[in-house]
């Protein structure tokens, strides 16, 4: 096998933010080939989440965000096992980012287990109300109503959501690659977002 340049393994950590030798690995694994690294990068940061699920993330920051109008702001606590991590400039920049993040895309909560209850009974009403008005068969409503709902989650969900910086990921891969090169839990607890006349 060709050895891995260090040119390939300086793209990967670019599009990733993984550790130097998890770069190389993955782009040994994959054969040189980016696309399949980036996939296998992903795959470790879950396999490590799943592993840390249990743990207490009780250490971390509050960071905030107030966008230059000094009409959006934003704080966000984000939670890691130890205080060591959360001083780390990648946590640091991680929380920050999140926090820049939900100040563009205003998500309604962090996970889809936090979806207010009425907020989503709402968009099942909008969705029948206009279904059944575009005279769509009263069979395959249930079944289109799921579709919609799955594309509100993805533009309502904080985890869910493309991150702006960068819309091939989403804000769990974002965290996911935090977990894979903290190794530790890390978990987006909380958010509040102010605007002004809202």
């Amino acid at each position: 096998m060709a050895a891995i340049s260090l040119d390939l393994v300086k793209q990967l950590r670019d599009r990733t933010a993984a550790g130097f030798s998890d770069c190389k690995k993955a782009l040994e694994e994959a054969g040189g080939d980016i696309e399949k690294a980036v996939d296998i990068l992903r795959k470790k940061g879950l396999a490590i989440a799943a592993k840390r699920a249990g743990k207490e993330a009780k250490e971390g920051v509050i960071a905030s965000y107030i966008h230059s109008n000094k009409k959006i702001g934003v704080l966000v606590e984000v939670n890691c096992e130890t205080d060591f991590v959360a001083r780390t400039p990648d946590f640091q920049d991680f929380a920050y980012n999140v926090a820049m993040h939900i100040a563009a895309s205003s998500p309604i909560c962090v996970s889809r287990e936090e979806m207010p209850q009425e907020a989503l009974e709402r968009e099942k009403r909008i969705y029948e109300e206009q279904l059944r008005e575009q005279g769509k068969p009263e069979n395959v409503i249930p079944k289109i109503i799921e579709g919609k709902l799955e594309k509100f989650y993805k533009e309502s969900v904080l985890l869910e959501q493309p991150y702006i910086k960068n819309p091939e990921l989403t804000i769990q891969d974002l965290l996911n690659e935090l977990i894979a090169k903290t190794g530790e839990k890390i978990l987006i607890r909380r958010f509040a977002r102010f605007q002004i006349g809202e």
